[in-house]
């Protein structure tokens, strides 16, 4: 193997995070918090590059913001009220004004529709196709994440505004009209408040609707790439660190998981769902990381995922609120688990860049991200968030139920 030269520079650190719904950010916390712990010399709110896309948008701008994955965990899956007040409830805001807006046009909208059979004498199947447009093009209200977001980012120390940030930061949406990727944070896109654009790379097409930035239309930047993590790489990063919560099931003798279908096509349409989604967007992930092997050997890359036989990820209610504890405790702890057994290979390639991994730490039985256990009693903002959580798991159709 050729030997890297001498750098002159202290080792440029980038960070990419994906997206993946609320179960993504809960897995993405829980697994920074490990990297957090296990690996000496990485301090993950002093990157040079941070890439965010959808939920991972959220987390990135907060380290940026010198918010430590601890503190997220805090106040996102304990309930602590670390964050200022910030309360995740409003993102569960039915889109009253989109509904509005969408019913207003319906009367002119039945009028071209009807003139369109009874005097052009279109066929009614395709006359009809004009009441589409009176369908709403999201559910939930997004513009509370922007000033919500916007809040937080203008508590001191803390800014809203790109140009302010110590680090580069890039949060990927997509533009609806071209379907080309929007980097907000780049030279051009940075006049965006950083909470406006993770409204846009958050705006999943069908929950939230499309995101207005001046006068164009924006949504999830997931729809174009997983990680969009070339914005890093083309700026000559050393060392890029990816997280990725998303990843299909593989459904082995040893993935089995008490309780559970015994063939992901009898959890019916929700569960095939799923794994087309996350087949889809996994192919991209690795054609991608085959690109950026060729395309820039200079680089090390790492990449944190969930194990593919991890039934209690794939199989975890994404709107199920109360699964949070859970979940970041089993992400912290496979996070942990894939550290030890790729440490051989990720030494040699964290040494480089002046990192270690603590070994001690990895194989301390006793070192837990959360205590489950014990489940403090729910605060009022967390009460808030479950009822309207649990209230939409209820209307939803089940992921998967035992056969």
């Amino acid at each position: 193997m050729t030997r890297r030269p001498r750098r002159e520079h202290p080792p440029r650190i980038a960070l990419a995070l994906a997206g993946g719904g609320p179960l993504g950010a809960i897995y993405e916390i829980g697994a920074l918090c490990a990297l957090d712990d296990a690996l000496t010399g990485l301090d993950l709110n002093a990157c040079d590059h941070y890439v965010g896309v959808s939920a991972g948008g959220f987390i990135a701008a907060a380290l940026a913001n010198c918010i430590t994955p601890r503190a997220l965990c805090e106040s996102f899956i304990e309930d602590r009220p670390r964050l200022d007040g910030f309360d995740p409830a409003w993102l569960m805001r039915p889109a009253w004004g989109e509904f509005a807006q969408r019913l207003r046009a319906l009367p002119g909208l039945v009028g071209s529709a009807t003139w369109a059979w009874l005097v052009q004498g279109k066929a009614l199947s395709q006359s009809l196709e004009r009441l589409g447009a009176a369908l709403p093009t999201g559910v939930l209200d997004n513009e509370a994440i922007h000033t919500e977001i916007a809040r937080l980012f203008s508590m001191p120390g803390r800014t809203n505004r790109f140009a302010d940030l110590r680090a580069r930061l890039t949060l990927v949406a997509t533009a609806l009209d071209t379907g080309e990727a929007a980097p907000f944070g780049q030279p051009g896109w940075d006049h965006v408040p950083i909470s406006r654009a993770i409204q846009a790379s958050a705006a999943l097409p069908g929950l939230f609707p499309p995101v207005a930035i001046d006068g164009r239309h924006y949504v999830d930047g997931a729809l174009k790439k997983t990680l969009h993590a070339t914005v890093a790489l083309d700026e000559g990063v050393d060392l890029l660190l990816c997280v990725n919560p998303l990843v299909p099931y593989h459904a082995t003798p040893d993935a089995t998981h008490e309780g559970r279908i015994p063939a992901l096509v009898e959890g019916g349409l929700p569960v095939v769902m799923s794994q087309t989604f996350r087949s889809m967007i996994h192919s991209r992930l690795e054609l991608g990381f085959k690109q950026y092997a060729r395309s820039y050997p200079d680089t090390d890359i790492v990449l944190i995922e969930p194990d593919q036989r991890d039934a209690e990820l794939f199989f975890a209610n994404t709107f199920s609120y109360r699964q949070r504890r859970e979940m970041a405790e089993h992400a912290y702890q496979q996070t942990r688990a894939l550290l030890r057994l790729r440490a051989g290979r990720l030494a040699p390639q964290l040494a480089r860049h002046g990192i270690t991994i603590d070994h001690a730490v990895l194989a301390d039985p006793q070192r837990h991200l959360i205590d489950t256990r014990q489940r403090p009693a729910d605060s009022a903002v967390a009460h808030r968030l479950h009822h309207v959580l649990d209230e939409l798991q209820r209307r939803l159709p089940e992921p998967a139920q035992s056969a």
